[in-house]
């Protein structure tokens, strides 16, 4: 969507194709961190988008063996916004998409399944979908895949995925906020469990990491089982974790770390999660796909205006945007098997590690993490050509 926006923006004749009817979709990538903001102050949209109901997290806190830590601290950031918005990916979705609709070159088609994709020779051409009202085939200079972890494009194209792994899943769920809790953002380490809380104004949306593959011995155990879970690692809950009522209130994400080798094949490009899934380690992900949209503007908005897109022009992309993802993706496989994986795999009272002292110990070394989370490896920003008139 923000691809879209941008290159109609620029001039170029955008189709965006969702195959939903509207963008409410639970628990999606919805922390918004300085790096995206700074983006939307680019394109002065900051103060509207900032209109919208969104909660503001200047610092990230981890109680680790029962110990409360401050781990990141976003106030001391070179940006226009020293915080993390959260914002559902909907608000967020339907901001972009009412903003892009004002450009007479962008189309938004929703009901719109892509199943495959059209060739020309050695050529992708453009993409076939189903709608509500039949087939439909969409013809292009270039297609873009960015459908997720479980692209579709992807693998009709033919491109290979290397996996990169995780040894856990997250089971996300809400739980009714009191006034009296906190309100900063936390993940709570200990005992063998892991559960991370995103304050969202009236509840917490809840993630509790398991184990790679578990979901169903956990369900087998059965609901009550998870809920004292719950209360073990964070027992505030305890007059709240009831109202998870069925399985229904909890949604399973399989979590996936791995890149394609090749983001583009001639007249065809993948960006984001469909190139690059992330874990959720940080709440990086919609933020480094939001960084490739914006570099992919940058580098191919001319070229298409022009006619002249070309599999160098895409390979630009990629080379641009490679660094950034894979020195993201060590961090996040790093913290996944000597943090994460070490405490799922346990099941006693943890000790705090001594880089996690040091931060508790001396508040300035807790703008390194701030960063990068905040900010990140090469940030972007926008260089794409606004359209005249």
């Amino acid at each position: 969507m923000v691809l879209g926006f941008l290159l109609a923006r620029a001039g170029v004749d955008v189709v965006v194709l969702e195959k939903h009817g509207d963008f409410l979709r639970d628990f999606r990538g919805d922390t918004i961190h300085p790096s995206t903001l700074e983006v939307f102050y680019e394109l002065g949209l900051l103060d509207e988008f900032l209109k919208r109901p969104h909660q503001e997290a200047r610092e990230l806190t981890g109680v680790i063996g029962g110990v409360e830590v401050p781990i990141a601290d976003f106030t001391h950031l070179p940006t226009h916004c020293r915080f993390i918005a959260f914002m559902p990916q909907w608000d967020f979705l339907d901001f972009i998409a009412d903003h892009a609709k004002r450009f007479p070159s962008f189309h938004l088609r929703m009901h719109a399944e892509v199943t495959g994709l059209l060739e020309a020779g050695d050529r992708i051409a453009g993409v076939r979908a189903t709608t509500p009202d039949g087939p439909l085939e969409v013809r292009a200079a270039l297609t873009v895949g960015a459908d997720g972890r479980h692209s579709t494009v992807r693998e009709r194209a033919g491109l290979e995925v290397l996996d990169v792994g995780a040894p856990m899943d997250v089971l996300w769920m809400r739980l009714p906020r009191r006034a009296t809790d906190p309100e900063e953002p936390m993940g709570r380490f200990d005992q063998g469990k892991i559960l991370v809380m995103i304050y969202r104004g009236d509840y917490w949306q809840c993630g509790y990491v398991i184990p790679k593959g578990e979901y169903d011995e956990i369900r087998q155990r059965g609901l009550e089982s998870l809920r004292q879970d719950i209360v073990a690692i964070a027992p505030f809950v305890s007059d709240r974790v009831a109202e998870l009522a069925s399985w229904d209130d909890i949604k399973l994400l399989t979590v996936t770390v791995d890149h394609l080798r090749q983001w583009s094949r001639p007249g065809l490009l993948c960006i984001g999660d469909a190139a690059h899934a992330m874990s959720p380690v940080g709440g990086v992900g919609i933020n480094l796909a939001i960084q490739d949209a914006v570099a992919a503007a940058n580098l191919l908005a001319r070229p298409l205006r022009e006619g002249r897109v070309t599999t160098d022009d895409l390979q630009k992309v990629q080379s641009r945007r490679t660094l950034p993802t894979r020195l993201t993706q060590r961090a996040q496989v790093l913290i996944q098997n000597r943090v994460i994986g070490r405490v799922i795999g346990g099941s006693g009272r943890l000790t705090l590690p001594w880089p996690l002292r040091l931060l508790r110990r001396f508040p300035f070394l807790r703008r390194i993490p701030a960063r990068l989370i905040g900010i990140g490896f090469r940030p972007e920003h926008v260089r794409s050509p606004a359209a005249s008139g």
